[in-house]
C-alpha cells in the first residue's frame, strides 16, 4: 500500500492522527477502509470532540452538547470504517481563529500534545503514521500534522499526509465559480497540493458505498462533498492521494 514500506508487524499497523471528529471520514475514510481490507490494523487518535464546529443547518442537538454528538458520530463512523482502535484525547477544539486557551489544541503547550499522541503511538507501535496535510489552513489540523511527523520520526517509521491534488481542486474551484458566483475568486487561487508532490495514489472505488455511509454518520456536520456533481464527488471519494512527509 505504501511504496518501499517493509512493515515490522503482522498484521501491519497504521496510526491516523487527526484533530476533530469527521477528519477521519471526510479526510481519510477511504484510506482506512482500504487498509482494513488488506488486513491492516488501524488506529485513529483524535485530539478533540469538535466542540467549536458549526452545526449543520437543521441539526437538532436536543439535550446534548455539540461535542457529545460529534463524539458519538466519530465512534459510529469509526466502526463503519473498520477502525481497530479509537483513542480520543482531552483537548478542546480551537476553532478556525480567535483566542485559544491552554485547554485547546492550538493553545496547549505543543509538548503536551506531542506527549499525548506519543503515549498512544508507543502502545500501537505503528508501521506508518498518517495525518492531514492541513492545506485548508485550520490551525488544529496543522498542529496534528506537525505532531504526526515528529512521532513518526521518533519511531523511525514513515509519515504520510493526505492531500488534495491541485488539478482536482482546480476542478472544484471551477464548479464553485459556476454554482456560487460569489466564490468565483477561488478559480484564481493556488489550491491544493501540486500534483508532482503526490507520491501515492490509491484506487478506493471499491469502498465508496461504505465511506458514504460513514460520511452520513456525521449528521451534525455539513459534508464538504455535499452538492457536488456526481463525477466530481466520485473524484474526491474514490482516490486517496498521499505525500511523503
Amino acid at each position: 500500500m505504501f511504496p518501499d514500506l517493509d512493515p515490522q508487524h503482522l498484521p501491519p499497523r497504521l496510526l491516523l492522527v487527526v484533530a476533530h471528529p469527521d477528519d477521519e471520514t471526510f479526510g481519510c475514510g477511504s484510506l482506512l477502509l482500504h487498509a482494513a481490507s488488506l488486513g491492516w490494523e488501524t488506529t485513529v487518535v483524535c485530539a478533540t470532540r469538535g466542540e467549536a464546529g458549526e452545526p449543520a443547518p437543521g441539526a437538532d442537538l436536543g439535550e446534548r452538547s455539540l461535542g457529545e454528538h460529534r463524539e458519538a458520530e466519530l465512534r459510529s463512523a469509526a466502526a463503519l470504517l473498520d477502525v481497530h482502535r479509537l483513542a480520543l484525547l482531552a483537548f478542546t477544539d480551537s476553532g478556525m481563529d480567535g483566542p485559544a486557551g491552554p485547554e485547546t489544541l492550538h493553545g496547549a503547550d505543543p509538548a503536551e500534545v506531542t506527549d499525548a499522541v506519543r503515549r498512544v503511538a508507543l502502545e500501537v507501535r505503528p508501521d506508518v503514521v498518517v495525518s492531514l496535510d492541513a492545506a485548508d489552513g485550520h490551525r488544529d489540523h496543522a498542529r496534528m500534522r506537525e505532531v504526526a511527523v515528529v512521532i513518526a520520526a521518533e519511531l523511525g517509521v514513515p509519515a504520510y499526509l493526505q492531500a488534495l491534488p491541485r488539478s482536482l481542486m482546480r476542478r472544484w474551484a471551477e464548479h464553485m465559480a459556476e454554482a456560487r458566483p460569489e466564490m468565483a475568486h477561488l478559480q484564481y487561487a493556488e489550491l491544493g497540493t501540486p500534483d508532482a508532490l503526490v507520491s501515492v495514489v490509491i484506487d478506493t472505488v471499491a469502498h465508496l458505498e461504505t465511506r458514504e455511509l460513514a460520511i452520513a454518520e456525521h449528521r451534525t456536520q455539513t459534508s464538504p462533498f455535499e452538492g457536488l456533481p456526481d463525477d466530481l464527488r466520485r473524484a474526491f471519494l474514490t482516490r486517496e492521494h498521499l505525500l511523503r512527509a
